[in-house]
């Protein structure tokens, strides 16, 4: 069978173009089954992608033909799909593609898609104008090449309500296009729907997951040389023994013990932790593969020291038992990473991505999927421990592998976009980020659907990167359908949760509404505590916010005693040179000037002032907060020029890198006029006071200290002025 150019032609009314650009973009980003890829079947070798398929995107000339265009594509179309609506049959040129179809002989290769109208009303008077097959669909072609009085029969899948369905429709299209049986696709598609649920199916899906991978690499091993074959048989002995496991393991043999009561996916999971190692010593590899996938199951719920513990026993059996050059170990080294990095263990993580991409790039050579996801984690992993220029290099390149591998509407894709974002952000860019996240999250949406705990980490990223541009309602909007999304999707106690919570309660902080935010921040320390149990940078992080709070209701003290115990926190979890660090220092610098601690507050913004400098380069917006609140501590004990020299450095960075006209750059301003106006250059000092000010009270991103800093020092100027406010514009 000669190669065609395009799996399919879409023919369609322009008035049905909304349906036939969806189904477009979901005919070429679906995923055949594996296990029918290169399958050979009357219509050819099944291929990996349905792609490309051929849609005519501009209206059609006004002439008798098709055009050469149009006519090539259809000869070169292995199918020819048409979306049957009241429009497709009064459209005169989705007659003429059908007809010029069947003339190429290949009638029964048309595959129809009814969306809207009914079949075969043209035959009733009453409903003529409901019609929805085009003649050339509803009568068979005769000898002379034109339209007989023969009735046709048409292959058609319905989307409309209360039959096939949406997604059956495209099902059964596909299984067409494919020549393969619906029900193996229904069922494929039904998998892969249950594997969204997070904690229902997560147990399931561990059966599902062990016994295809063992079994594939069985027959895989089965078709090699003789010297194999001994190994295949034990794969597939050992696949057999796995499936078994699994069954015994999630049957509930005595109704007795569950007291009428339904099972948890979590209780199930304990259940078969515990048995797994109780029951499997003597079958180590068997033992090896179930610990690493539960281990995986409980790093998705964020049970991270569960997961630890198994993926740490899981590794080191396959070290003993299948050598440390397996690719088996890569994928152990990767997927205790992973949990590692959830920890805050980052140079442990580190260590071991690098491992497994140096044993993936042995085995597998310098491009693969797998590679892919190393350096992708390996970027994520550097990114978080601070070192923000290497892991920007490692997630540039596993993104141009995953478009090159997977094309660009891959979730893969989608993950290395937002693990970029989130690192240019850091950066300090605040551009780039919000399309990078706008990419994955259109990519998330057409490929995974909607919900998706994945979609939901890409809304919430997104809304992080809006309200630090100061685009306040939408960031809202955004965390709220994120959190939204994963209360169905994730058990209440998980680390998504808490983060969801935590970004909506510093939106209600910043709305003043202290008591309710008050509240969700100490449910958020209360969960990371459970969630970590111990010292993490989480922690950390929701202790800050609760101290910000707290603050503002006018406790100063509790503010303090807060902010010394997160420092301590991002300490202990991060060491003493990471941004992370410098943040807290910044944090509790700003509560210790508050109660006139200058010395020490001063020390502590040196410290993140040379941090944020190691790490960050010259050109950033923390480097300017720090300078900011160095200049004010400069300012309280009367070293006006020391202070005008950083307080201008601030402002000059604060307006490159985020604008002239933000919160940010306005407190820089602040300083600069406070330190102008203690070396008595008075005129100078209201316009940079009273312009910072402006914008302080006017930007909703500001917080309340900030205003009334700014108000405090124009205040002070006017009292060293001998001058009142009135003299000038009020302000």
């Amino acid at each position: 069978m000669n190669k065609k150019k395009y799996k399919a032609f879409i023919s369609y009314s322009h008035a049905d173009e909304t349906w036939a650009s969806r189904l477009h973009k979901e005919l070429e980003a679906y995923s055949i089954p594996k296990r029918l890829v290169g399958q050979e079947t009357e219509h050819g070798v099944i291929p990996r992608r349905l792609s490309p398929i051929f849609r005519d995107r501009e209206e059609l000339p006004s002439a008798t033909d098709l055009g050469q265009k149009v006519e090539a594509a259809l000869a070169q179309s292995d199918s020819l799909i048409v979306i049957c609506s009241p429009n497709a049959a009064r459209s005169r040129w989705v007659n003429e593609e059908i007809l010029t179809y069947k003339r190429l002989g290949k009638g029964s290769r048309i595959f129809s898609l009814i969306i809207d109208g009914e079949p075969h009303a043209s035959s009733r008077a009453e409903s003529g104008q409901q019609e929805c097959f085009p003649e050339a669909l509803r009568f068979e072609l005769g000898d002379d090449g034109n339209l007989s009085g023969n009735p046709a029969e048409p292959i058609a899948a319905d989307a409309r309500p209360g039959k096939d369905g949406r997604q059956n429709a495209k099902l059964k299209l596909i299984s067409g296009l494919l020549g393969v049986g619906f029900d193996e696709l229904r069922q494929r598609e039904q998998q892969r729907r249950h594997r969204r649920m997070a904690v229902i199916t997560a147990a399931s899906l561990v059966g599902m997951v062990i016994a295809f991978s063992l079994a594939a690499a069985a027959l895989l091993a089965r078709a090699e040389a003789e010297q194999q074959r001994l190994r295949a048989e034990a794969e597939a002995q050992t696949a057999q023994q796995t499936t078994q496991f699994l069954v015994e393991l999630f049957k509930v043999s005595d109704p007795s013990e569950s007291r009428a009561r339904e099972i948890t996916a979590a209780e199930l999971l304990e259940k078969g932790a515990e048995r797994i190692e109780r029951e499997l010593a003597d079958q180590p590899e068997i033992q090896a593969t179930l610990m690493d996938t539960m281990g995986s199951v409980y790093t998705n719920l964020g049970a991270y020291t569960r997961a630890s513990r198994l993926l740490e026993r899981s590794l080191a059996t396959r070290e003993r038992t299948l050598g440390p050059r397996d690719m088996k170990v890569a994928q152990s080294l990767n997927h205790l990473a992973r949990v590692q990095m959830f920890q805050a263990e980052y140079d442990l993580a580190e260590e071991k991505h690098r491992r497994a991409l140096e044993l993936q790039r042995e085995i597998l050579g310098d491009s693969h999927v797998d590679i892919a996801r190393s350096m992708n984690e390996l970027g994520d992993v550097l990114t978080r421990k601070g070192s923000y220029e290497a892991g920007e290099k490692w997630l540039r390149q596993a993104l141009d592998m995953r478009r090159k591998l997977l094309g660009d509407r891959h979730p893969d894709v989608a993950q290395s976009l937002e693990d970029l974002a989130m690192n240019i952000l850091s950066q300090g860019d605040f551009e780039a980020p919000d399309q990078l996240l706008r990419e994955a999250i259109t990519i998330r949406e057409e490929v995974q659907g909607d919900p998706h705990p994945d979609l939901a980490e890409a809304l919430s990223n997104r809304a992080y990167v809006l309200y630090e541009r100061g685009e306040y309602e939408e960031s809202l909007e955004l965390d709220r359908r994120s959190l939204e999304m994963k209360r169905k999707l994730l058990p209440e106690l998980h680390p998504e949760i808490a983060t969801g919570i935590n970004n909506l309660a510093f939106t209600l902080h910043d709305q003043g509404k202290l008591d309710e935010a008050q509240v969700m921040y100490q449910e958020v320390v209360d969960m990371r505590w459970q969630l970590y149990g111990e010292a993490h940078p989480e922690i950390g992080g929701a202790l800050v916010n609760l101290a910000y709070l707290l603050y503002d209701k006018g406790d100063l003290d509790d503010a303090l005693q807060l902010s010394r115990e997160a420092l301590e926190i991002y300490r202990q979890s991060l060491g003493d040179d990471h941004p992370d660090v410098a943040n807290a220092q910044n944090n509790l610098a700003m509560w210790l000037m508050e109660a006139q601690k200058y010395d020490e507050a001063e020390a502590l913004l040196r410290s993140a002032l040379k941090t944020r400098q190691e790490v960050l380069g010259n050109k950033h917006r923390d480097i300017a907060g720090s300078m900011t609140l160095l200049a004010n501590v400069l300012v309280a004990t009367e070293r006006y020029e020391e202070a005008l020299e950083y307080a201008e450095a601030a402002h000059e960075m604060a307006a490159e890198t985020v604008s002239e006209n933000h919160w940010r750059t306005a407190i820089a301003m602040s300083a600069e006029g406070a330190a102008l106006s203690g070396l008595g250059r008075f005129e100078e000092a209201e316009t940079l006071l009273r312009r910072g000010y402006e914008i302080l009270r006017n930007d909703d991103g500001a917080l309340p200290m900030f205003i009334a800093s700014a108000k405090e020092q124009l205040d002070r100027l006017y009292a060293r002025w001998g001058r009142s406010p009135s003299a000038t514009t009020s302000p």
